[in-house]
């Protein structure tokens, strides 16, 4: 039960990581192999990190992680909203004529990496009870599942993304803010 547990939690945690690969896909149709293995790595180091970071919150200084857990939401929400909407811009200025188009940088995936794994900070709480190595496994199948799921966003993105060139940046703009605000909401409201 643990093993499945832990990769339905990966999965869960996957999401936004999946739609920002997926966008990332949409906006760079011409990604080579070895970059798309590097977003799809970079988010799932992070989404594995961040419930890590929160295990050893929780058994360390609990009282100053539960004050910083407040302002996840608005974290996540200020990144997301800020790539998505240079990433308009910028497809709003390419139609206007300016051939250059953004390409994804190493510090770009990381702040996407940072924004959409921010949330899984709490899963820590979630793994509290663990001892550590089995924490350490539940963050290592968290990766794994991760890695996976972004690899197929990326692909998937790619594949549509040469489709619908002129239009995917504007779509992978869109779902990054859209995922900020489902981040947002999910975040303060419930």
């Amino acid at each position: 039960m643990f093993f499945v547990t832990n990769i339905l939690l990966g999965a869960g945690l996957a999401m936004d990581a999946f739609s920002v690969s997926l966008a990332n896909g949409l906006n760079e149709p011409d990604m080579i192999k070895r970059k798309m293995l590097s977003v799809a790595g970079i988010f799932a180091f992070f989404q594995g990190l961040m419930p890590m970071i929160g295990w050893v919150c929780v058994h360390t200084i609990l009282q100053y992680f539960e004050s910083f857990e407040k302002i996840i939401p608005y974290i996540a929400l200020v990144l997301l909203c800020f790539i998505g909407c240079k990433m308009l811009i910028d497809a709003i200025s390419h139609k206007n004529g300016d051939d250059e188009k953004q390409q994804l940088t190493f510090l770009l995936l990381l702040v996407q990496a940072l924004a959409t794994s921010i949330d899984a900070l709490s899963v820590g709480f979630t793994i509290a009870e663990y001892e550590f190595l089995q924490a350490l496994i539940a963050v290592c199948l968290i990766m794994i599942v991760t890695f996976i799921i972004c690899l197929v966003g990326v692909i998937i993105g790619k594949k549509f993304g040469t489709r619908f060139a002129g239009k995917a940046e504007i779509a992978g703009g869109i779902i990054l803010i859209l995922i900020g605000i489902e981040i947002f909401v999910t975040g303060v409201f419930f």
